[in-house]
């Protein structure tokens, strides 16, 4: 095909406009994907090489079109990625190889599904990820890796070979298992079996008895105050577990000037003191498909179920409120779906260049697809609504 092909070390050298209006055409376009977010980790210094992310963002140009995209990464070990390949880099150490560096296409720290080959077609997509694993060829890297994925790209990475894996997820959706909406938080309570909806009342009504209220704030209403705030709580978060957070203050200063809009926070006050607080993501706010996606919390003061209080009732009831269709609580917690957050497959993609270890991982990948497809069948059958009336 007729594209010209370029490697970027930043991606302060692509076009916004370009890459945004790219990633509008996508299967499952995400904020999370916006030029100006990549840009914010890039700038922010918390995905950079110093920090074991260095980019090779590539693109494909039709002339001065820009039909295909991506945002890669040179990868110096698996953090913040959320998709384990732990035991493939020790298994790679056992046998006196190096697992690292490797190719990871991604948006950092972020496990959110979304689109990661942006492209104007099926062709252009399969020629960019074909550049993808020319690159990681070149480099002599051990691998690629395509992490949580749209039904689009993991379409291209059949086309190509790529071995494919499957996780699992837990979101809310604004509608019951029979797709009847929910008009407020109570009328969600109603959907729910007697046994849940008794333990979410008890959880919200120990936060309620600490006298812990929540005042919200969307968009450009969150202030300068909030966001530091907002920064110290999720700090303490990562320090109490004895890491450093991965993202750093200056990131979500240019989430503030940058992509206002695109968040709501969730603040817990006692006695009119600010205790804890939660940040929640938003895409197509007003529409009919928006989206919100539970992203950072933390607290300076312990409670009884303030967690769940702050990263999943109140983010439910104000999506309930404000028509958002699907909450997503991030990755991992089986703890979610008793609060009615359902098990939703995601998926990533694999290319090894080691053909040996790449036939061990393709039947190990056969193994672990069988066990999540059971773990599914499992969890549906622990469906924390109601069961329906026999006919």
């Amino acid at each position: 095909m007729d594209y010209v092909i370029r490697v970027h070390v930043s991606p302060l050298d692509i076009p916004a406009q370009d890459w945004d209006a790219l990633l509008a055409q996508q299967d499952a376009p995400s904020p999370f994907m916006q030029h100006a977010y990549l840009a914010a980790l890039h700038t922010s210094g918390s995905a950079t090489a110093d920090t074991g992310w260095t980019p090779q963002f590539i693109t494909l140009w039709q002339g001065d079109t820009l039909a295909a995209a991506s945002a890669l990464y040179i990868k110096a070990h698996s953090y913040g990625e959320y998709v384990f390949d732990w035991a493939w880099a020790n298994a790679y150490a056992d046998h006196g190889l190096s697992y690292f560096p490797k190719a990871t296409c991604a948006v950092p720290f972020t496990p959110v599904p979304g689109s990661r080959l942006l492209a104007i077609d099926a062709a252009a997509r399969q020629a960019l990820l074909q550049a993808m694993l020319d690159v990681a060829k070149q480099h002599q890297l051990s691998s690629l890796h395509l992490l949580f994925t749209s039904p689009d790209d993991r379409a291209a990475c059949d086309a190509l070979g790529l071995m494919q894996r499957q996780t699992v997820q837990f979101h809310w959706h604004n509608h019951t298992p029979q797709g009847q909406g929910f008009d407020n938080f109570d009328a969600f309570l109603a959907s729910l079996s007697q046994e849940k909806r008794k333990k979410i009342k008890q959880e919200r009504r120990r936060v309620a008895d600490a006298g812990v209220t929540f005042r919200t704030s969307v968009g450009e209403a969150i202030t300068s105050e909030d966001w530091g705030f907002f920064y110290q709580c999720y700090e303490r978060t990562y320090l109490e577990h004895g890491n450093a957070p991965y993202l750093s203050r200056a990131f979500f200063e240019h989430m503030q000037c940058d992509m206002p809009n695109n968040w709501v926070l969730f603040v817990a006050e006692r006695e009119g003191c600010p205790m804890a607080s939660s940040l929640v993501a938003v895409q197509g706010l007003g529409t009919r498909n928006a989206v919100a996606y539970g992203r950072y919390w933390g607290a300076l003061e312990r409670v009884d179920c303030l967690h769940f209080e702050a990263c999943y009732y109140q983010p439910v009831n104000w999506c309930i409120a404000n028509g958002v269709q699907r909450f997503e609580g991030g990755a991992q917690g089986e703890h979610k779906m008793a609060r009615a957050l359902m098990p939703t497959p995601t998926y990533s993609a694999h290319w090894l260049a080691h053909p040996a270890f790449a036939d061990a991982v393709e039947r190990f990948l056969e193994r672990e697809s069988a066990g999540v497809n059971h773990y599914l069948d499992h969890l549906a059958e622990r469906s924390p609504f109601k069961r329906d009336e026999p006919q």
